[in-house]
């Protein structure tokens, strides 16, 4: 029998459309009453739920008066007579508290190789994020070498790399050397970048460990030397259901013929529609899963899922063959799969409308600033994507009556829970192009056109008194972000001071809003004085945006509009900080031409003792 707490949860499952229906927003009720306070990232870790659909949710929660609206979260009275009606009024945790349910601990031996593979990921390739790349933290390197371990893969033994972004091979090596000699008879990594091969090997070739590198593009069969050679492989590939399969295919030719030879599989959690396709692909290929550790990969920069994904030993067995021996030629990245047609629900009218090649709207901005065809209004949730066998139609949209209010952001986008940007924007004229010079070029008037159509709805404007609560959420964020545990992460504090800030000079204070005015983005760049040289220079101080689907476009604009800025008031230099392990802000510096000129160290000292105790 359906109660009011049961229609609770199905009101807020129905206004965010979440997929996982009721019990994903029981899944997120429970993770809070067992973590509260808890941020939304936690959240996400907690429940596997992407942090935008995980926002939304609390966003929902907060309407009703479930959630308190201060950050981290807490559940209200209201909140708790909720939970109790549905019997879920229980705090317990049995995770481990060791190793914070990752099955396995770092020993202290091994700290020395966390300092220097971190060391070493500052020095080596940013992630590529156009081909799904997040690089792991060097303590989830370290896990996973101990993971091989673990298995009896290593010591000795072969290993196969498909794909090494995350620099294992490297991680193999550092243990190694501070364990005192190789741990593995021969590493090799199969990679397309000749970027991230070279610096394998000029770092390997200092360590001890013999790593070899093939450069190769995986959408093709391994080379045939590398057929049927190895005891194990690991891969962490693109994060869509044929990466996964592709990646995984590839793993396959490489292994020696048998049973229980092991494969290591990282992914990120998706839906789960996408994660029976994932398994589906798993068991084609006549793998067996061995084990699994939720969020035992954490994930530097990478926001959706709370920046963790999980870890999965896979076992060979007599019916293991490779799906994909051949050539690959379908959508294998994530940017890959959007350039198929996507269908787009209508929030007010529920009509579907396809958006994309061979479609009426390019893009869902267009969409969005024509309004919905059928009702013209909107906003629009994104759907699955188009068949690629079925062409997408092109329908003839009708001019709509013009609506009394312009199309609302989609209820996805919340503007009081933004992140720091995790998709670096392509700047409109690429700083590493032949035909330019180094640094950034302003936009010919076309392309600024073209980029404020791809950001739309969203517009920029100077940042007011009234957007100094959302400034507040971004700045927070950033801060966390950039310094954990260490940051200042309450957005009252970060208002206040931005308030101050504003009150002596707003300009160059510039936010991405929402047509009812709502903030979806924050930049800021302030113009300041050499005091030695007398020189006027810009201070590239904040860049944040919420979690839209046109996101990355949406920071381009601010980032444009900001360096706009900077031009206009006669500026001729921009300098900016980050920290080291901003992975996301470090990509985009480089993107837009930013080149890095100096390095902050910082040494702890130990406390003195008091006189008397010593």
């Amino acid at each position: 029998m359906s109660t009011a707490a049961d229609r609770v949860l199905s009101e807020v499952a129905a206004a965010v459309r979440l997929q996982e229906g009721p019990p994903g927003v029981r899944a997120v009720l429970r993770a809070l009453r067992r973590l509260e306070p808890a941020s939304t990232k936690e959240l996400s870790r907690a429940t596997s739920l992407p942090v935008p659909i995980v926002a939304a949710v609390g966003n929902e929660l907060r309407r009703r008066d479930l959630v308190t609206t201060d950050r981290p979260s807490r559940l209200t009275p209201a909140g708790r007579d909720l939970l109790a009606e549905l019997g879920m009024d229980l705090a317990m945790n049995a995770t481990c508290t060791t190793c914070d349910g990752r099955e396995l601990v770092i020993p202290d031996v091994l700290d020395e190789a966390v300092r220097r593979l971190r060391a070493l990921m500052a020095d080596g390739p940013a992630a590529d994020l156009a081909i799904d790349q997040s690089h792991c933290t060097p303590e989830t390197k370290v896990r996973r070498v101990l993971a091989l371990l673990t298995a009896g893969v290593l010591p000795g033994g072969s290993l196969l790399l498909i794909g090494d972004d995350d620099l294992i091979s490297l991680a193999i090596a550092v243990v190694g050397d501070v364990l005192g000699g190789p741990i593995v008879e021969r590493v090799t990594v199969v990679d397309i970048s000749p970027e991230i091969l070279g610096y394998v090997q000029k770092v390997a070739a200092t360590l001890g460990t013999r790593v070899d590198t093939v450069e190769h593009d995986l959408r093709e069969p391994l080379p045939a030397g590398l057929h049927g050679r190895f005891d194990a492989a690991m891969t962490d590939p693109p994060y869509t259901p044929e990466g996964a399969r592709l990646f995984l295919s590839r793993a396959v030719e490489g292994l020696r013929p048998g049973a229980a030879h092991s494969i290591f599989f990282s992914f990120g959690g998706k839906s789960p529609d996408d994660m029976l396709a994932v398994q589906r692909e798993i068991i084609e290929l006549g793998l067996v899963t061995h084990g699994h550790i939720r969020n035992f990969n954490e994930y530097e920069g990478s926001g959706i899922l709370g920046g963790v994904g999980f870890f999965q030993h896979l076992l060979t067995t007599s019916s293991t063959t490779p799906s994909h021996p051949g050539d690959f030629s379908g959508p294998l990245y994530t940017g890959d799969k959007r350039t198929r047609a996507r269908r787009y629900e209508c929030m007010s009218c529920a009509a579907r409308i396809e958006v994309g090649p061979g479609a009426a709207w390019s893009s869902v901005g267009a969409l969005r600033a024509a309004g919905c065809p059928h009702c013209g209004k909107g906003p629009f949730r994104p759907g699955q994507l188009v068949p690629e066998t079925t062409p997408a139609p092109a329908p003839t949209p009708t001019t709509p009556t013009t609506p009394s209010t312009p199309p609302a952001p989609q209820q996805q986008v919340p503007p009081r829970t933004p992140e720091p940007k995790t998709a670096p924007p392509t700047p409109a004229t690429p700083a590493n192009s032949p035909t330019t010079t180094p640094g950034w070029h302003p936009p010919t008037p076309d392309s600024r056109t073209a980029l404020t159509h791809r950001a739309a709805p969203y517009l920029t404007r100077q940042a007011t008194e009234p957007d100094l609560p959302a400034i507040g959420e971004f700045e927070a964020e950033i801060a966390r972000v950039s310094f954990g545990e260490d940051a200042i992460d309450d957005p009252a504090v970060w208002s206040a001071r931005l308030g101050k800030a504003m009150e002596k000079n707003r300009q160059g204070m510039i936010v991405a809003a929402a047509p009812d005015g709502a903030p979806v983005g924050w930049c800021w760049i302030s113009i300041n004085t050499n005091a030695m040289t007398g020189d006027r220079y810009a201070n590239f101080r904040s860049l944040a945006v919420s979690p839209l689907d046109n996101r990355a476009d949406v920071a381009e604009l601010l980032l444009t509009a900001g360096l706009e800025f900077c031009l206009a008031n006669g500026i001729k230099e921009v300098t900016g900080r980050v920290h080291v392990g901003n992975v996301p802000m470090r990509t985009v510096y480089r993107q837009f031409g930013f080149d890095p000129t100096s390095l902050t160290m910082k040494l702890k000292l130990p406390t003195a003792e008091p006189e008397a105790t010593r």
